[in-house]
């Protein structure tokens, strides 16, 4: 089997494609085993899709010629993760297993049982690494903070010299299956982000080399985002590259713009937004039914479960008749990213103008974001929808946002290219151009909600629920559960949960409102 008399570690990678920075490699030895599966029940999940797949398929080529030159190819498998990985064992002789934890969406959650229960019940010993700075099992919030940061000071993990080859001919898939291969619906993504390691590199050297510099500054609309976003997301979501890199990188790089305020400022911000990163996601750790249960259980009739098609339809095709959210929509379409603010919006939209619930709404983005990241999407899914009950209801006006992020209606214009006639006086608002309305009607639809009218009666119904007798007590004990520690890490508990309460307005404590 290998150079070794013993047998190998069977190291599973699943959203960890690197070999840099990388815990369970590491602590697996220089005899492993690595395998990748292919689990085609995941990908016909309603939050998965063909672009997500096509970015995995480049990052696992490049993880498999990363370990091809450490000399132990990566073994690729296509069926279900059990009978792969009991047949992997069966055949090597394999006793001891090794993966880094996962907080993925609920289906991994259930197919990681599986798995453990398969392998104590075979004598398999299986061990799961912490890769980011969340916290399995964590008994209350008061220390997290401590512990991430403890964390992510922590030294990188050197990626191994070489890695013993195996002697015996281990079977695997030569060429990675296309999205048709899977059964995947046909997704045009036309600029796309490249999944390569090489790509993941020159993003976070450009960043904080040259793009980082008006981050701060610039993150907000759609139109700077885009070059001034560190666009790192999608490679910290599939773990090609990991958090601590990141952040060791943007400390030195802090070091290297010394004196330069505004890159000072630029880097703070970032570190916030990595730190709210793990945040969110050891939110879906602690409640893993923060997928499709509403956080306040009050909210769970507060919409119909069964949206109304035609607007759920009108919002994921970018036709609301509301120019800025469908500009963003198309957008996220054509590239499989957006800035956040923006994200918040369109979620925003969804759930208070056009009152669709977020269990119809989420997945439809899930699918769009090439960065789906579970914990942050269903975090923020339920933020902006109003449903988690210790939040201040934040009804975006979609109207307004465009005037502050696309003054110039840059953005608008290039993506919905229905309005290019239209001038900027009425871009916004294109249903105001009396002289031109009529010519409008053949190319673009009129808007499918009345945006005050909405506003108002979302607005009304959400603070009459919170009024309700017992909703703040609940509230209470979901802020206690979840709500930030940033400043209160070291207090008692009663304290910690005070603090959250009188905080709760502040943006920088449970949103990206930026």
């Amino acid at each position: 089997m290998c150079n070794s008399s013993a047998p190998p570690v069977l190291l599973w990678f699943k959203r960890d494609l690197r070999v840099a920075d990388h815990p369970a490699l590491a602590a697996a030895g220089p005899y492993v085993l690595p395998v990748y599966i292919i689990e085609p029940e995941y990908w016909a999940l309603p939050d998965t899709s063909a672009r997500q797949w096509m970015f995995t398929a480049e990052a696992l080529q490049s993880l498999r010629s990363e370990l091809a030159r450490l000399g132990q190819p990566l073994i690729i498998r296509k069926g279900e993760a059990v009978h792969e990985l009991s047949r992997l064992c069966m055949t090597n002789g394999i006793t001891r297993m090794i993966s880094h934890e996962e907080t993925g969406n609920a289906w991994t959650f259930a197919r990681d049982k599986r798995v453990a229960s398969w392998a104590a019940a075979n004598g398999v010993s299986w061990e799961e690494l912490p890769q980011c700075g969340v916290v399995r099992r964590l008994p209350t919030r008061d220390a997290w903070q401590r512990l991430r940061n403890s964390f992510m000071r922590q030294p990188l993990q050197d990626s191994p010299a070489a890695l013993a080859p195996l002697t015996q001919e281990i079977s695997t898939l030569e060429r990675l299956p296309d999205a048709r291969a899977l059964s995947m619906a046909s997704d045009l993504c036309a600029h796309r982000q490249d999944g390569s390691h090489r790509a993941a590199a020159l993003a976070l050297e450009t960043f904080l080399s040259s793009r980082g510099a008006r981050y701060r500054v610039a993150m907000s609309s759609p139109v700077s985002a885009e070059r001034a976003c560190s666009r790192l997301s999608p490679y910290l979501a599939l773990g090609v590259l990991s958090v601590r890199q990141v952040e060791q990188a943007r400390r030195a790089a802090r070091l290297h713009h010394h004196g330069d305020a505004g890159w000072h400022a630029a880097l703070n911000s970032f570190a916030k937004r990595l730190a709210w990163r793990d945040h969110f996601i050891q939110k879906l750790e602690d409640e893993p039914s923060l997928e499709y249960r509403c956080l306040h259980p009050a909210h769970e009739k507060l919409r119909p479960r069964e949206s109304d098609a035609a607007r759920l339809r009108a919002w994921e095709l970018g036709e609301t008749g509301i120019p800025f959210v469908d500009a963003c929509m198309r957008y996220l379409q054509a590239t499989g990213w957006l800035n956040f603010r923006m994200r918040a919006m369109l979620m925003s939209f969804a759930s208070y103008h056009l009152w669709l619930d977020w269990r119809s709404t989420g997945p439809i983005l899930a699918r769009m974001f090439t960065d789906y990241e579970p914990g942050i999407h269903w975090s923020q899914v339920q933020m902006q929808s109003g449903t988690t009950g210790i939040n201040t209801i934040r009804i975006y006006n979609p109207v307004k946002q465009g005037h502050d992020q696309d003054s110039t209606g840059t953005f608008i214009r290039r993506w919905v290219p229905e309005l290019n006639t239209v001038p900027i006086a009425h871009l916004h608002t294109p249903w105001t151009w009396n002289d031109g309305a009529a010519r409008l009607q053949a190319r673009y639809p009129a808007p499918i909600v009345d945006l005050a009218q909405a506003s108002a009666y979302a607005r009304e119904t959400l603070w009459s629920l919170r009024k309700q007798a017992g909703f703040q007590t609940v509230a209470r004990a979901v802020a206690h559960k979840h709500a930030s520690r940033a400043h209160t890490s070291d207090r008692s508990s009663a304290q910690a949960t005070r603090a959250a309460r009188r905080k709760r307005t502040d943006p920088d404590q449970l949103a990206f409102d930026l």
